[in-house]
């Protein structure tokens, strides 16, 4: 589960670096998309947390006797 949970940490790292790199240069070019990249990278700073928490959470749910079967054998 830890490393699930870091593969996906660094998906949303890059995810929200990437959009923040794209609405940067948007905004130096003045681009007449800038206010959409904004927009677009504001909601994602706040909507890909979200996600990756709730995923983390339902995987908890749907695989929580794996893991004790899997702590039951480690201690025998």
């Amino acid at each position: 589960m830890a490393k699930l949970k870091r593969i996906f940490a660094g998906a949303g790292v890059a995810l929200l670096l990437g959009m923040y790199i794209l609405t940067f240069i948007s905004a130096v070019l003045a681009t007449p998309n800038t206010h959409s990249l904004f927009l677009g990278s504001l909601a994602a700073t706040i909507i890909v947390p979200i996600f990756l928490y709730a995923y983390t959470l339902i995987y908890k749910v749907v695989y929580k006797d794996k893991g004790k079967q899997e702590d039951i054998e480690e201690k025998n």
